[in-house]
């Protein structure tokens, strides 16, 4: 994974230390604060399922994945998924899932609008998310 070079990222406790290279400092979200999220250079997690035909990331705060805060605060966040774990559509990946398990969808940027009804665009998490599909 050299898309991090060197720097600072958090991870959350049950990720797979082999999925981060040696120059990259690693620090394990216990129950961090939020500046201190904010502050790294990005975030490592996994995924519970993704779905091609959407291009959707679903998180839901397995070990490899943690808390919703950490993939929120930081500018980076990269995740990574196993092959087995793509599924083609919705209701596929719906099946996969645990309804009673805090869900996190990805699906392209976000966008909203002001009271004035102008759009302000990547307000709801980091500004760039980059999917890693590794063979096991």
């Amino acid at each position: 994974m050299e898309i991090l070079g060197a720097g600072t990222v958090v991870v959350p406790p049950g990720l797979p230390t082999e999925w981060l290279p040696p120059e990259v400092e690693a620090v394990v979200d216990d129950g961090l604060e939020a500046d201190r999220i904010g502050a790294a250079d990005g975030v490592v997690t996994g995924a519970a399922v993704a779905i091609a035909e959407t291009g959707t990331i679903v998180l839901d705060a397995s070990p490899d994945q943690g808390r919703r805060i950490i993939t929120l605060l930081p500018d980076l966040h990269i995740c990574v998924l196993r092959p087995e774990q793509v599924v083609a559509s919705v209701p596929e990946a719906v099946a996969r899932l645990d309804p009673r398990r805090p869900l996190t969808w990805i699906s392209g940027p976000s966008a909203t609008s002001d009271i004035e009804l102008n759009r302000v665009e990547g307000v709801h998490g980091p500004r760039n998310l980059h999917v890693i599909l590794v063979a096991d």
